[in-house]
């Protein structure tokens, strides 16, 4: 089964209580969606943006089995299996082996946390908007570890690497993407 965004959220919902980690998913769905139609990928913007929802399905409830066992909640559930391989995948090299092949994977690990980053960027402006963020202040806190320290640059880099992209490219993009979002502040 493909579950649509809509029922993808319904089930982020029935496994994440908190209003932090269904905004992310909703987020990350929204950047999905964007990168999707962005690529070439248009036709898939429902799938792109319905992983991108479930990529933390786990992650409030089970934070140490995170991209493991969403698998399973997933499977009991019969969800299609590309949507647990490319989620289960933006775990890659920190809690799963299942390495990013597809583009899309390869973008929701280079954009997940990058996400956060941005997030956190966008907060500390005196408007808290994304919309007032630009790239040049994106990149001077990407390089100050201790700025949102839990957004993993290695991750963000990687991604990037994964994609074939320098930083700046994957920076403006996914700063573009998530202005366009609805979700986001």
């Amino acid at each position: 089964m493909i579950p649509t965004p809509e029922q993808a959220y319904a089930l982020v919902c029935d496994y994440n209580e908190g209003e932090f980690h269904r905004k992310h998913a909703r987020i990350v769905g929204d950047v999905m969606r964007w990168y999707a139609n962005e690529l070439g990928y248009g036709a898939e913007a429902d799938f792109w943006q319905t992983v991108g929802i479930l990529h933390d399905l786990d992650f409030e409830q089970w934070p140490e089995q995170h991209c493991t066992k969403e698998q399973e909640l997933m499977r009991e559930k019969g969800i299609d299996e590309r949507i647990i391989h490319a989620t289960a995948s933006h775990g890659w090299n920190l809690t799963v082996d299942i390495k990013p092949k597809h583009e899309m994977e390869k973008v929701l690990y280079a954009a997940d946390e990058l996400t956060g980053l941005i997030g956190a960027c966008a907060i500390m402006l005196p408007s808290k908007s994304v919309q007032d963020l630009e790239v040049k202040s994106l990149k001077k806190k990407f390089k100050n570890k201790k700025f949102a320290a839990g957004c993993s640059r290695d991750v963000i880099t990687s991604g990037a690497e994964l994609l074939d992209w320098d930083l700046d490219t994957l920076f403006e993009r996914t700063l573009a993407a998530m202005k366009a979002s609805g979700n986001v502040d």
